[in-house]
């Protein structure tokens, strides 16, 4: 016999193929409810369904009619029990934070509103608000169709951060606790939690190059505030020859410009852990780079934050402390102070003043490199923050003031000793 005697009919393939993909269709279909059923299981009926089996085996392998009756009992509890998850959890769920945006310290407070849209009644059931690690649960009674249920809730806020609040997840379950049926409702809901601020006057420390900048005591060949006029250098540009005083003196002169700049203000942050004597301290830097950085957005100047292996969002206030409210310590390996200084000079070399914030660990070698990578030219200024001392100290670092700050209401007396 032929081989191709040997090969099916193209039709009986056609068909065998078919029945394939609506055998892996329903096996799909199987898996996925075995797979919802075993999660409303929870683990300690996990335990009392291998007790059923295991007593019974006993039971009828001894002879010992006690543990059949255990086994039966346990089994028509779980029965029992199972019958609490039938029943709608159909809710229309509305999670709503008067503000996403608070201060460490201070409470959000938010609303649950939970609504019957359908024309029949929900059964009681659960309600789970996850909050960071934590969660809150809410009692929910029968509602009838139409009715609406409301639930107020505040969340304390100990810690600066960025606390996701939701999925809310409606729960039905029996009482008991051995089945669970649990229902994502709604989407979580990011609540900003802003580090403390000072808030201070001050004024404008560092300027860049730009048309509507301020005049500065460094002189420019070309620039747009006229300052002088000079003799004309070999290298001058000519369009700047001044074609009237060069007629009227026989010698040709050139205008002489004042520079003009305009504030580009960058703060660095460390957020080394080998930086930091503690926990605190590095809030503290956190809080003092925040205040530091809203009095410079005030001041209309442009702000660029950065820190270990990012540069921050701050084109506003409100940018910036929500990017500060996400800042997380780093390992000591991913660089310190002095690193961070390298790439702030890489990639802001017109910066007019720098801030560098960092703990009472770093070395003061290490702050004199650091101080020495930054822009030529730009004013450099670094802040220690430090929880041990009890008043602002200032010392002089190569051409940096250094400053050490103690606590937060003290960024103000500090920075009146740098401009001072």
């Amino acid at each position: 016999m032929t081989a191709e005697a040997l090969q099916a009919p193209p039709a009986q393939t056609e068909r065998d193929a078919g029945w394939r993909d609506i055998a892996a269709v329903i096996g799909a279909r199987v898996l996925t409810r075995l797979r919802r059923i075993a999660a409303a299981v929870r683990p300690l009926a996990w335990v009392l369904l291998a007790i059923v089996v295991g007593f019974w085996i006993l039971g009828q392998l001894a002879g010992w009619s006690e543990f059949t009756v255990a086994a039966v009992v346990i089994a028509i509890t779980l029965v029992l029990c199972s019958l609490f998850l039938i029943g709608r959890t159909a809710y229309d769920v509305s999670l709503d934070l008067a503000r996403t945006r608070v201060v460490v310290g201070e409470r959000a407070v938010g609303a649950l509103t939970l609504a019957n849209r359908g024309t029949r009644a929900i059964l009681p059931s659960r309600v789970v608000l996850p909050v960071g690690a934590g969660r809150g649960e809410f009692g929910i009674q029968r509602l009838a169709a139409g009715e609406e249920a409301e639930e107020l809730f505040a969340i304390p806020t100990q810690k600066r951060g960025v606390v996701k609040v939701g999925p809310v997840s409606v729960v039905r379950g029996d009482p008991l606790g051995l089945f669970e049926r649990a229902h994502r409702r709604d989407d979580p809901v990011d609540l900003y939690v802003h580090p403390r601020t000072v808030l201070f006057d001050g004024q404008s420390l560092g300027y860049l190059r730009d048309l509507e900048g301020l005049p500065a005591a460094d002189l420019s060949r070309d620039d747009v505030s006229f300052h002088a006029l000079l003799e004309y250098q070999p290298g001058d540009d000519l369009r700047h020859v001044h074609w009237r005083s060069t007629a009227r003196t026989g010698t040709m002169m050139v205008r002489q410009y004042e520079e003009t700049r305009r504030s580009h203000f960058v703060i660095g942050l460390s957020r080394s852990s080998g930086d930091y004597a503690s926990d605190q301290d590095f809030e503290l830097a956190i809080s003092i780079a925040g205040s530091i950085g809203l009095r410079a957005i005030r001041d209309s100047q442009r702000v660029d934050v950065r820190v270990q292996g990012r540069e921050l969002a701050a084109g506003t206030g409100k940018q910036l402390l929500d990017s500060l409210a996400a800042i997380e310590e780093s390992r000591p390996r991913e660089g310190g102070i002095a690193e961070l200084a390298g790439v702030l000079s890489r990639t802001m070399p017109l910066a007019s003043v720098v801030v560098l914030v960092c703990g009472s660990k770093v070395r003061t070698d290490d702050l004199r490199l650091a101080c020495s990578r930054l822009p030529y030219g730009a004013r450099v200024l670094a802040v220690v923050a430090d929880g041990s001392v009890s008043s602002p100290a200032l010392q002089r670092i190569g051409e940096a003031d250094v400053v050490t700050i103690g606590a937060l209401a003290q960024v103000p007396l500090a920075l009146q000793k740098v401009l001072a």
